[in-house]
This record gives structure tokens, sequence and C-alpha cells, in this order.
């Protein structure tokens, strides 16, 4: 399945409280001035000076601490969290995640006459990460922005996860 939004930031900061990005620095860049993420360092410059002008391998950039490659930078991540403006106005501390699913496309008449009429709005899911594309801001671990789950983007993929059943070692 596709994680949660705050499954997916709790993943991309690695273990860390409060960093900016999974590496855990407050910068995009090494002291030597090397990115630590393939994203778009300035408005109109695409980084062509460190080959990431598009998608690169998973491995071009060191993993964060769980050992997770790219979780900022090459392409932003799709969750199944549901996008709202205001999410963080109704959702509750125990149960945060704003879940729904919206059919696309049905085969009976009557369901798909139902299925044109839900609102656009409700077809926003939550993307995570930053991409090639995107500046040094959408690369950090708490920004989040939205894309409609019926589209397809050249800089949008995917991470799974698996639900854990079972106990905890702690």
């Amino acid at each position: 399945r596709l994680p949660t939004e705050y499954e997916w930031e709790y993943a991309s900061r690695g273990g860390r409280i409060g960093n900016k990005y999974p590496w855990g620095g407050p910068y995009a860049r090494n002291g030597k001035g090397c990115m630590l993420a393939n994203f778009k360092p300035m408005r109109g410059d695409y980084g062509a000076s460190d080959g990431g002008v598009y998608p690169v391998r998973a491995d071009s950039y060191f993993p964060n601490d769980f050992g997770l490659y790219n979780m900022s930078g090459n392409v932003s991540e799709w969750t199944q969290t549901k996008w709202d403006e205001g999410t963080n106005a109704f959702a509750h501390d125990l149960n945060g995640n704003y879940d729904v699913y919206v059919k696309e496309h049905s085969d009976d008449a009557q369901e798909q006459a139902k299925l044109s009429k839900t609102p656009i709005t409700q077809k926003r899911k939550v993307i995570r990460g930053g991409s090639w594309k995107d500046v040094a801001y959408f690369i950090e671990c708490g920004a989040r922005t939205y894309e409609y789950q019926d589209t397809s983007k050249c800089y949008i993929g995917f991470r799974c996860v698996q639900t854990y059943i079972g106990r905890s070692n702690m």
C-alpha cells in the first residue's frame, strides 16, 4: 500500500526529530558545495553541473539513517492521504490521517453518473519529497503539496509500505 503522509515523513526523517532534511543537516549542500539530493538548486537552473537534470539512479546520493534512498529529491512520492489546505484544523491528534478514496471509473452507468459529480477537490492526494524539478523548499521533510490522483507525471513516483502485524521488539 502507499504510506500515509505521516508514515512517509517519519521514514523521511530517519528517526531524527526536527531535522529539515533526511540527512539531518540544515543545508541542501555539503561543506564542499555538492548537492545532497537531486533538485533544482535555483530558479531556472536544473543543476546541469551535477548531472541531475532528470531522475537519476536511486543510489546516486547517500541514504538517510533508516537506509532509505531519495527521501528528498529525484521524484516526489504519492501518499494515500487526501489533500486539504485545512487538514490540521479538523484532523485529530490520535488519528491524523485524512483518507478518502474516490473511484475514477465504473462500468455501471448509474454509478458512473454519481462518480462524474464528485467534486474535483476530492481527487487530490498529498505528494511529498520534492523532485528533480523542484526548488529546495519542496525537498524539506515537512513540505507538502498535492496532485490529482488520476494523473501521471514524470516527476512523481511511489514507495510502498507494508503494515507490520505482530509485536514490537521493544
